[in-house]
């Protein structure tokens, strides 16, 4: 490879991107608006409490103070299971079942055993508040205080402590929407060349196709990094795990700069070039959704390769997880740059001959 007329390739490469208003819009304005978005959004987790009841017999104190009570809004099920599911999947943060037989062991004088179940992502507040609740409603039924036993259980990955408010699991959405949409740019501007028949002209001169994919790859990667670089800097991005992250972007960037290649290679237009970069952009998001919404994906959403890049910066960023956890998503993460890469090229190839 020829280091000069790679530079002179990127040079041109970068002219013609924002000689495109679009793209230099987006670019541009995009950046903005993904900070505005991430600044105007809860920087805390404040919410009204909603508690799943699973209870054969109500103990008629409880049955009032439950309907009465401001900001609590409770939901009856018809078994534990039930119960227990709704919170796994994320609809509750908590849930309380009472024993059949509580009304019996109230009148006898003895301690009823009552279950709290707690969701993975309930804030540390609901769980003191809950337990409170319970023991302070359970006195106001029998006039004794310590009058039944509490079990506690968490369903799913105990976050206790670890509550993520809604802008910072925001952030990796914004971050790999800002990096996705040069994957866009990228694919249009080769579109373009191919249309025009600039490329094809090029590779009659001194050039070679390892110079003209290596400044391809190098501008796409280039600008694809140094915005989500810039994004993750400003919101904050940064403060843990920093080398972690940046290794993540840069392979993110080069995974989207390999998917512009395969765009590039299904397009005959740049209409074309636009639907199908919409399209793999909605495929490539999905795992941000799981992220800001836990619960809602399961496990097929691993199949997509942006899911390591979304699990890494969340992890990293929001949990200070290092490299004992992250080390098999980076890795799992070069493998597809490395076979998405190549068979953009080689797909590029074949449209060029």
């Amino acid at each position: 490879m020829k280091p000069g007329i790679i530079r002179a390739l990127v040079a041109k490469d970068l002219a013609l991107f924002f000689r495109n208003r679009f793209y230099a819009y987006i670019t541009i304005l995009g950046l903005v608006f993904y900070l505005v978005i991430y600044f105007v959004l809860p920087s805390s987790v404040e919410e009204d409490l909603e508690v799943g009841l699973y209870a054969p017999v109500v103990p008629p104190v409880f049955e009032m103070i439950l309907q009465e009570e401001a900001g609590l809004s409770v939901v009856e099920f018809d078994s534990e299971e039930a119960l227990k599911a709704a919170i796994t999947d994320g609809n509750y943060y908590t849930g309380i079942a009472l024993p059949a037989d509580i009304m019996d062991k109230f009148a006898a004088g003895e301690k009823p055993q009552i279950t709290l179940y707690f969701s993975a992502n309930a804030p540390v507040e609901v769980y003191s508040a809950v337990e409170t609740m319970v023991r302070e409603l359970a006195y106001m039924q029998t006039g004794q205080p310590l009058a039944l036993e509490l079990s506690t259980e968490v369903l799913g990955q105990d976050m206790l402590g670890d509550q993520v408010p809604m802008r910072d699991r925001m952030r990796v959405l914004l971050a790999l929407t800002i990096i996705m949409f040069e994957m866009m740019g990228l694919a249009s501007l080769i579109t373009e060349e191919v249309e025009q028949g600039t490329i094809r002209a090029l590779l009659v001169t001194p050039m070679s196709t390892r110079d003209l994919f290596a400044a391809k790859l190098i501008m796409g990667v280039g600008l694809a990094f140094i915005q989500g670089l810039l994004f993750m800097a400003i919101v904050g991005g940064f403060s843990h795990q920093a080398l972690i992250i940046v290794l993540a972007i840069l392979l993110g960037s080069a995974l989207f700069t390999g998917s512009g290649f395969l765009i590039a290679s299904l397009s005959r237009d740049m209409l074309s070039s636009m639907g199908w970069g919409i399209l793999m952009l909605i495929v490539f998001i999905i795992p941000s959704f799981g992220i800001i919404f836990p619960g809602v994906t399961s496990g097929w959403v691993q199949a997509i390769p942006s899911y390591y890049l979304a699990d890494t910066v969340h992890q990293a960023s929001n949990f200070n997880a290092g490299w004992s956890y992250n080390w098999s998503n980076l890795l799992i993460l070069l493998a597809w740059d490395v076979a998405i890469i190549g068979a953009g090229i080689l797909a590029l190839q074949r449209r060029f001959q």
